[in-house]
């Protein structure tokens, strides 16, 4: 309830303090302190000033104290706001970053930016489909983390491979792998080529790919390509 209060004025959200409850000084110092303009807020150091012409120059330990904390709190906060702020940073770059892999660069943006992604359509692209030849049975003969180091080492390959082309990957599912050319992108009728050429250096990479369970056993792929 506080924080609607603060967050949605008018009315401002302030407390109500009585003469009677402090000295007038510092009533009036604390609502120079909650001023909507920052300019008209003291500094600590000016807070710090005041208490002591309030105290008619005494030095009083409790209000030391009490503005010392103060001072160091705001260090304390200013620190972690800022530590706060480059861990939200980073985690902001791994979410981009996961969001570009599943998704097409545009269809991503519109996302964040809360628009809608209306569909679009294609004229002409390629489509490549590729799994491993075998797959069931080198399950079978596997664990099940070395079926995933499997297929990371070997996809982590591809994806090295498909760098060098302009192609899209658009997903990977167990052991299909599938990707595009001609979109999101469109690069005229180079899709077919690109594609192509990117199936060979696939098939030349696996050639010499090796499985880390079983590096005697030669890995084979199956690849379909389909322009339309």
């Amino acid at each position: 309830e506080i924080i609607e209060k603060v967050t949605k004025p008018p009315p401002l959200c302030r407390p109500a303090v009585s003469a009677d409850q402090a000295p007038l000084e510092c009533i009036h110092l604390m609502k120079q302190c909650w001023s909507e303009q920052p300019e008209k807020r003291p500094t600590i150091d000016q807070v710090f000033d005041q208490f002591k012409g309030i105290n008619k120059g005494r030095r009083t330990n409790i209000i030391d104290s009490m503005l010392r904390m103060l001072e160091q709190y705001s260090s304390n906060l200013e620190d972690l706001i800022r530590e706060r702020t480059e861990e939200l940073e980073i985690e902001k770059q791994k979410t981009d970053k996961l969001l570009t892999q599943m998704l097409p660069p545009s269809v991503a943006e519109a996302l964040k930016m809360g628009t809608p992604v209306e569909p679009e359509y294609f004229e002409e692209v390629t489509l490549y489909f590729s799994d491993i030849v075998g797959f069931t049975t080198i399950s079978a003969m596997s664990e099940p983390i070395e079926v995933v180091d499997l297929l990371n080492d070997l996809y982590t390959l591809f994806d090295a491979i498909i760098g060098s082309h302009d192609v899209y990957k658009v997903e990977t599912i167990g052991d299909a792998y599938m990707v595009a050319s001609g979109l999101p992108k469109r690069n005229g009728n180079r899709h077919a080529a690109e594609i192509a050429n990117m199936a060979l250096d696939i098939l030349s990479a696996v050639g010499t790919f090796k499985m880390r369970h079983m590096p005697e056993a030669a890995v084979r792929i199956r690849i379909g390509l389909h322009s339309g």
